[in-house]
């Protein structure tokens, strides 16, 4: 069965540091004295300031416009990456040699680098209480000269970065809006085109115009129907004629029929009587020869030329009257009657008045047709001009408003060109520091020293703990065993042992001073080759 671990008393640890007092002392001396001497031997770093703060602008804020506090502490953290970054520190490094020892022990441009950004610091001003938007610009080197140089042309290349960034985005953004303003004038003059063109092809339906198209309107719509009135007393007035001379032409034929039977009937004459009976006597004839002869007798046939000859000579008497009488009425109708011309000349104009008033109503129609077209199309066109016109309009306000911001911005843009604009300015020019800030040796001997006693505990600790797990006194007895001791015996030692026990520790005491002594150079140069003391130094500078 296993025991818990026996917990020491405070007594007790602090025998075992009595008992191990030297292999803690000799490990916090080497380290010391090693550590003392590199820290000795480390440069002296100064520190070179300079203040920068925002210059406000020379015009009034309603000409130029000013920057927020956010905006210009983004502002200067973006340019603190610029003038940070390889490109602008690198002709910096090589101008002023620096880092000539980093460099010629062969650490890579990376590793210089992230020294010289660490050396570079820029911090809010919290010194000066009447500077609210100051910035400190510092650099940190082993030579104060340099130091300063490079912390006053750190500050030049903070204003000049700004500078030309305020210049470059107010140039930027003066492109941006005339490229905007060329583009909206482009499509407002396009609106304004189709407007136009829109109102040249409804120029007669435009809503302007509707009340003077209601009056044609109806101006046409009386003169449709007096037009309408006129015809129909016109052909009233035809009729009239028409009935007149029909009534005209009927007296005048019967005049014509009159005149014709005054001419004697032919057959009324004795003539046409002697004909008619001897036509009788000469048929009764021919009856009686064919009775006796045939048809081709030649009494026969002389007897029908007879009758033939007498149906001539009647048939030419009546022909005769026929003539007269067609002679007499051609005569009659070849007599001018001036009523009757009157009349039809009557007749012919009114109808030459009737087609034309005729026209003129299709013509007033076809005019009322085109004017209601026109009236019903005046809504859709009123309707598309107010969509044209609304359209127009707000294109007009983004169009001036981008004006004004142009202006804005050109006015900016120029302020910036003859440095008038809102910028960063030097304050307080870089200082020559006097006393380094770095490296604070005492607390880097106290680091040391503190390395070393932590050096001295674990070796102590490396001996002590497995005598810690094994029954060395009284105590862990009883502890272990659970059982009470009744007696202690103390060790036993041959007088030869006496005398070399102490003897021995002197020589453990002896070889571990030799130790320590041997081993601080070691260490010494261990330090210097780890350069551990330089990176503490660069952080308590900061400090």
């Amino acid at each position: 069965m296993s025991a818990e671990f026996r917990q020491r008393t405070p007594a007790e640890y602090l025998k075992i540091l009595r008992r191990r007092k030297w292999l803690i002392i000799l490990p916090v001396i080497a380290v010391t004295v090693a550590a003392s001497y590199v820290i000795y031997k480390l440069p002296d770093v100064y520190k070179s300031s300079t203040l920068i703060v925002v210059k406000p602008s020379t015009l009034p804020q309603s000409v130029v416009s000013m920057s927020t506090e956010d905006a210009l502490t983004r502002q200067l953290a973006g340019i603190t990456q610029v003038v940070t970054s390889r490109s602008s520190l690198e002709p910096l490094i090589e101008k002023y040699e620096l880092y000539q020892l980093e460099r010629r022990r062969g650490e890579p441009m990376e590793a210089i680098f992230s020294m010289i950004n660490k050396d570079i610091q820029v911090d809010v001003n919290t010194t000066r209480n009447d500077i609210t938007n100051g910035f400190d610009i510092s650099f940190r080197y082993r030579d104060p000269r340099i130091a300063q140089a490079v912390t006053t042309e750190l500050a030049g290349k903070y204003i000049g970065v700004q500078q030309a960034e305020q210049l470059n985005a107010a140039q930027a953004a003066l492109g941006f809006i005339n490229n905007q303003v060329e583009i909206t004038k482009t499509e407002l003059d396009a609106i304004d085109a189709k407007r136009l063109k829109f109102m040249q092809e409804n120029l007669l339906n435009l809503p302007s115009q509707n009340g003077s198209l209601l009056g044609q309107l109806a101006g046409l719509r009386n003169q449709q129907t007096a037009l309408i009135s006129e015809i129909g007393r016109l052909q009233d007035r035809r009729s009239s004629l028409s009935s007149q001379l029909s009534l005209v032409q009927k007296q005048v034929e019967q005049m014509m029929d009159d005149a014709a039977m005054d001419l004697t009937d032919p057959k009324t004459t004795p003539s046409w009587v002697e004909l008619v009976k001897r036509k009788a006597d000469l048929q009764g004839e021919l009856q009686r020869l064919k009775t006796e002869y045939k048809a081709k007798h030649p009494d026969v046939i002389a007897k029908e030329a007879q009758i033939k000859s007498v149906d001539e000579q009647m048939d030419l008497m009546l022909a005769d009257w026929k003539a007269r009488i067609e002679e007499r009425r051609k005569k009659l109708e070849n007599r001018p009657d001036l009523q009757i011309n009157a009349m039809k000349l009557d007749i012919r104009n009114v109808d030459s008045e009737i087609a034309r008033q005729q026209k003129t109503l299709t013509e007033v129609e076809a005019s009322i047709k085109n004017m209601s077209d026109r009236i019903n199309s005046v809504p859709g066109a009123e309707v598309a001009l107010t969509a044209l016109d609304r359209e127009y309009e707000t294109k007009k306000t983004a169009y001036d408003k981008l004006l004004d911001e142009q202006q804005k911005i050109g006015l900016n843009a120029q302020a910036a060109q003859q440095q008038q604009a809102q910028g960063i300015e030097v304050i307080d020019p870089a200082n020559l520091p006097s006393k380094p800030v770095a490296p604070k040796r005492l607390m880097l001997i106290a680091m040391a020293v503190g390395g070393g006693l932590a050096l001295g505990l674990l070796l102590a600790g490396i001996f002590e703990i497995p005598l810690l797990m094994t029954i060395q006194t009284t105590e862990d007895a009883r502890h272990y065993t659970g059982l009470p001791v009744l007696i202690a015996v103390p060790e036993l030692l041959t007088p030869q042992e006496a005398r070399a026990l102490p003897r021995r520790r002197r020589l453990l005491l002896a070889a571990g001073v030799v130790a320590t002594i041997v081993s601080i150079p070691l260490l010494a140069l261990a330090l210097r080759l780890s350069h551990v003391f330089e990176f503490l130094m660069q952080g308590s500078g900061r400090a």
